[in-house]
């Protein structure tokens, strides 16, 4: 089913203007299940506020915070021989982000990329969704992104090409939140 870019645009407002709201998506019966909804939580001590971690046991995103607390987000990562972990920064954000596989995911799965090689315009049914924090590693990007998707009921999951997705409506809020130099760590 696709949403049309208004009606997504209004409930993603109506969700950032109420704070941590629990996302449901218009016009479906799907609900992000309760735990993987964006709350405040407690953290152990010691964490820089500002820094984003991944756990990708529990498919977690935390946003540290002041004060040993944390806003943490669930969230789909890389299928096992995907996912990457180490340090990286955020040095480009973008909103309703253009989308084009990789080369590696072409060539690992033609019959579903290649068809996209000349790249997808920004918008509800892009793989990328509503926002896009780029992820770089000694200055350069290394083709990790935490962004949205037009697939949520994939939170929870390990199924990505290596990225991290999140519900739209969180995407939106963590990219108010953080300016481009954030640390970003996958565990």
């Amino acid at each position: 089913m696709q949403t049309d870019r208004r009606t997504f645009l209004a409930a993603a407002a109506g969700f950032v203007g109420a704070g941590l709201a629990s996302p449901v998506i218009a016009a479906t019966s799907w609900t992000l299940p309760e735990r993987f909804q964006a709350q405040r939580v407690v953290v152990k001590g010691g964490w820089t506020p500002g820094d984003i971690h991944i756990d990708p046991g529990l498919h977690y995103i935390y946003l540290i915070e002041p004060g040993d607390t944390a806003i943490r987000y669930g969230c789909a990562i890389g299928a096992e021989e995907q996912y990457v972990s180490g340090r990286f920064q955020i040095q480009r954000r973008v909103e309703w982000p253009s989308w084009t596989p990789t080369a590696n995911m072409i060539r690992r799965e033609p019959e579903k990329y290649a068809q996209y090689a000349g790249g997808v315009p920004g918008g509800p049914d892009n793989p990328l969704g509503a926002r896009a924090l780029y992820l770089y590693t000694g200055g350069r990007d290394s083709m990790l992104r935490i962004h949205g998707t037009p697939q949520p009921w994939s939170i929870g999951m390990s199924v990505s090409s290596g990225c991290i997705r999140m519900v739209n409506e969180h995407v939106i809020d963590l990219y108010e939140r953080v300016p481009n130099g954030t640390r970003v760590v996958l565990h």
